[in-house]
């Protein structure tokens, strides 16, 4: 079994002596793997000015390679994914990676992993953050988690949705009848709704202790020859040879890319849990309910838990003031519609997202075809990469792709596998994110153009639109659902 040693840099602006030799220091999960370096609270001041820790640990008899002997130099900002940089003892390789701790960032991390690479997410908040309660995990985010050997351990926790059923918010009729369990191009169609906090913990899990540094926020980014030196709001430097943001919707990485900021679509969105330990009683379906100007749906994440949202076109900002009054503006809005008596009774019982309601953004179609998706030895991934809105719920399952897609990139390169096998490994990592933008850039901004359709054919009180929804589009757009996840990244 291979052995893996890490060595860590952190530096900081202000002058100073190590703060001794941390040799051996076996370094706890809110730490870098085998980071010697002050965490919050502990040793902060300007002694600390460099601290060095190494260690080692064994590979997981279940990962796809073997880590070879290697010394990072590395850091992740929660929420993006930066690149870290890795010396390989052996032959004089170097790798850097950063990642934040979403789930593009978390993802891409254990796919590296796979493949021996080890790398670091700096993550901003103190802890794993889930906002959003779940999210809708389709057959090509099934595809993703089963590459990374994750899937069956989040099935197993998870109801398989059966049937997606639309109704309309004006009449109460159901428009729509799918079973989510067809045949699609390469194999059955398979779609849950999956609670984003088990999701991001299973991932972390998979992950080596203390590949996430937390309270690591990046603030900005500086350019050192090839290198790219990430300064951190606690003062903190970081070198790391290739930066990945995965930062989401107000990504610093986009931004130091030049893509535009994402574009506001004129709605909102809220979200709530409901827990019944007793069982809920509803069947494994996606419900559905579209018009009269807002757009809900409850899905079942188990026996005793379901998920709910509710976007809708805001004009009044005091009903997003506070959690009560959310809870009563939607709940007005549902019982004026043909909304079942039993779904409005989980929204009264349910939890709320302590972000009250959320605008709803979306990249660009033509910031993304004309803008930069990489630059050097540096791209984005996620929210980062391709916001959307949640019409398609192709968010998170995209998230998925990317990191897929990237870690096979990005692995290929750092193993020295281009054509000619004479390039270095500066021009290889530059070659494995072009060939990743390429791979992903028009599947990006065919994910961001149709859910933006959905999206208003779906929540609109145009009295015609509702019209043709409810009798053509609305089977039309369910399909396109399918259609849209019947999709394969390939295997890492």
């Amino acid at each position: 079994m291979s052995k893996l040693s890490g060595v860590y840099r952190r530096q900081r602006r202000s002058g100073g002596t190590p703060a001794g030799d941390e040799e051996g220091r076996r370094c706890g999960r809110g730490s870098l793997p085998g980071d010697g370096l002050p965490q919050e609270g502990e040793g902060a001041g300007p002694s600390a000015a460099a601290t060095t820790c190494r260690i080692s640990s064994s590979s997981s008899s279940s990962d796809a390679a073997a880590p070879r002997l290697v010394e990072f130099s590395a850091s992740l900002h929660g929420g993006s994914l930066h690149d870290f940089r890795a010396t390989d003892v052996d032959g004089g390789r170097r790798e850097h990676r950063d990642c934040r701790a979403g789930i593009a960032g978390l993802a891409t991390a254990l796919g590296l992993h796979r493949q021996g690479i080890r790398s670091v997410v700096l993550e901003s908040s103190p802890t794993l953050r889930a906002a959003g309660f779940a999210f809708t995990t389709w057959t090509n985010a099934w595809r993703a988690l089963d590459a990374l050997g994750v899937g069956d351990t989040i099935r197993a926790h998870h109801l398989r949705g059966q049937r997606l059923v639309v109704k309309s918010a004006s009449s109460g009729e159901t428009t729509t009848k799918l079973s989510l369990m067809a045949q699609g191009r390469s194999g059955m169609h398979e779609i849950y709704c999956v609670k984003r906090n088990f999701l991001l913990e299973t991932l972390e899990k998979e992950l080596p202790r203390g590949t996430i540094r937390y309270s690591s926020k990046i603030v900005s980014i500086e350019e050192d020859g090839n290198i790219k030196l990430l300064h951190l709001a606690d003062g903190s430097i970081i070198r790391t040879k290739v930066l990945i943001g995965c930062d989401g919707v107000n990504s610093i990485v986009a931004k130091w890319l030049g893509l535009k900021k994402p574009s506001f679509s004129g709605r909102s969105a809220t979200r709530g849990l409901a827990e019944f330990p007793n069982g809920h009683g509803f069947q494994p379906e996606f419900l559905q309910f579209s018009g009269e100007g807002f757009r809900a749906g409850l899905l079942t994440c188990s026996e005793q838990s379901l998920y709910w949202f509710f976007t809708w076109t805001p004009s009044l900002t005091e009903v997003e003031e506070n959690t009560s009054k959310m809870r009563e503006y939607i709940l007005k809005k549902l019982k004026l519609a043909k909304v079942p008596d039993e779904v409005i009774q989980v929204i009264e019982v349910s939890e709320m997202s302590d972000v009250v309601s959320s605008p709803l953004r979306y990249r660009s179609p033509v910031s993304l075809l004309c803008g930069k998706i990489t630059k050097e030895n540096v791209c984005v991934a996620g929210d980062a990469f391709h916001p959307m809105t949640p019409d398609l719920g192709q968010g998170g399952c995209s998230a998925l792709e990317d990191s897929i897609v990237l870690a096979r990139c990005l692995g290929e390169a750092i193993r020295g596998e281009d054509k000619g096998g004479k390039k270095g490994e500066y021009e290889r990592i530059k070659d494995g994110l072009k060939k990743y933008a390429e791979n992903r850039r028009w599947r990006g901004i065919q994910l961001i153009v149709t859910a933006y359709i959905i999206g208003f054919i779906q929540q609109s009180d145009n009295a015609f639109i509702g019209f043709l929804r409810g009798k053509i589009l609305s089977g039309i757009m369910a399909k396109t659902l399918m259609k849209m996840a019947d999709y394969d990244c390939g295997k890492l």
